[in-house]
């Protein structure tokens, strides 16, 4: 009996001197020196573009990871393109000579949207200058119009032009014949129950004249392919590769676009490590680390001025669906475990915005949990309720706790509310 007693007063003992262990070692360091990583949303003005210097900036061991938005969004409206010059015959549905497509967007403020709506009206030709910046002339993609326009059955819309495309010696009109922000009545953005909603509506109005649906992710793409789409044969293209969309690729959906999760879940959590270690930032990710991980070349790129990474995209469609089937798989490349011995594994806040979106709550999820432990990472996850940055935020409320952030803001020009914590 009294050996028993002193195992659990010594189990006790070992327990709490671990706790002080932890908590004195994340309190140690000042709040405003500890590693932070934006990501999936770029700190910014979401009326300018402007980027949020002082949030990514914050201090030495500060960064953003995301996909490469301009990559990406060229590979979508590319793979609509080619997918056009292949199944041309019979695309135009009621022979009125016009390829129409309807454009559901998720987030009229979000990068990631803006960008994604710019590529498909580049892609089709149907693209105007970005009158909001007051520009008459596009010289990049970054000058295309990138809100709603609406409906626009003849054409004759202020903010799209009607494009062109030549299949089997046939030329066609490519016109956007709608499009709109997908946001809930509650505020809730990229939201599938609205898309499906409003699709209702232009199916029932004009929907002889879609012949083609492009989504700004795979939830609202899903939503209005399982609906519609899939019975009247009508090509939908979406973005991120969720499992359910790879799926659904063999019973007619067209395609999508992997943001390759791993590599941006991977690179959230080694600059971490690095910013911890003392580490230079691109240690595992540009050149191997001590256990030889690394990104492999070409799948990543780094802006210096902005402080951000940035993976790069790849198309998803019937000839290759079958490479992207498991969204939680890793990637082999930077799977090997750091040597850590027995230093306690350090603790990290990680949010994510909305707790009901597949693409954070499973793939990325799942991303985070192939890596932390091989990094030594012990991550708490918190999710908000994808409306109000508060849902988020307010439980921050003890950021001495934990020795690095991981942070995803439900809107781009709400940095400062999370920087605040940290002063």
């Amino acid at each position: 009996m009294k050996k028993a007693l002193l195992f659990i007063l010594c189990l006790g003992t070992m327990l709490l001197t671990s706790c002080v262990h932890e908590y004195s070692r994340s309190a140690s360091v000042p709040n405003r020196e500890k590693p932070i990583v934006w990501f999936n949303n770029q700190p910014a003005n979401s009326l300018s573009g402007e980027l949020d210097m002082d949030a990514l900036s914050f201090n030495d061991k500060t960064w953003y990871v995301g996909n490469n938005a301009a990559q990406g969004a060229e590979l979508q409206g590319q793979m609509v393109l080619d997918y056009l010059h292949a199944h041309g015959e019979g695309l135009d549905r009621n022979g009125d000579g016009i390829i129409g497509y309807v454009l559901l967007i998720g987030d009229i403020g979000h990068n990631d949207s803006i960008a994604r709506t710019r590529g498909v009206r580049k892609a089709l030709g149907t693209a105007v200058p970005d009158s909001v910046q007051g520009l008459t002339v596009i010289q990049d993609a970054d000058d295309i119009y990138s809100l709603p326009i609406g409906i626009n059955l003849d054409g004759n819309s202020l903010h799209s032009v009607d494009g062109s495309i030549t299949i089997d010696g046939v030329t066609y009109i490519l016109r956007e014949l709608a499009s709109q922000e997908m946001k809930s009545i509650s505020g809730s953005t990229w939201d599938a129950a609205t898309a499906a909603n409003i699709f209702d509506t232009w199916s029932t109005s004009f929907g002889e004249r879609i012949d083609v649906i492009v989504s700004n992710n795979d939830s609202m793409g899903m939503a209005v392919f399982n609906a519609w789409a899939r019975k009247n044969g009508v090509p939908v293209f979406g973005y991120d590769a969720n499992p359910d969309c790879v799926e659904a690729i063999v019973d007619g959906f067209a395609g999508t676009i992997s943001q390759n999760a791993d590599i941006q879940a991977y690179m959230i959590l080694h600059l971490i490590r690095n910013g911890l270690d003392g580490a230079d930032p691109m240690t595992g990710i540009a050149f191997p680390d001590e256990a030889g991980n690394v990104v492999p070349e070409g799948m990543f790129v780094f802006r210096s001025a902005e402080r951000s990474f940035y993976a790069n995209s790849s198309i998803v469609n019937a000839e290759n669906a079958q490479d992207f089937a498991d969204s939680f798989r890793p990637s082999p490349a930077f799977m090997h475990r750091l040597d850590r011995g027995e230093t306690l594994p350090n603790r990290i806040w990680v949010d994510f915005p909305n707790n009901n979106d597949f693409y954070y709550n499973g793939t990325f999820a799942a991303q985070f949990s192939n890596y932390d432990d091989i990094l030594n990472l012990e991550l708490r996850i918190v999710r908000g309720d994808g409306l109000t940055e508060s849902s988020v935020v307010d439980r921050l409320v003890n950021p001495q706790d934990f020795e690095a952030f991981a942070l995803l803001m439900i809107k781009k020009d709400n940095a400062s509310a999370y920087i605040s914590r940290f002063r």
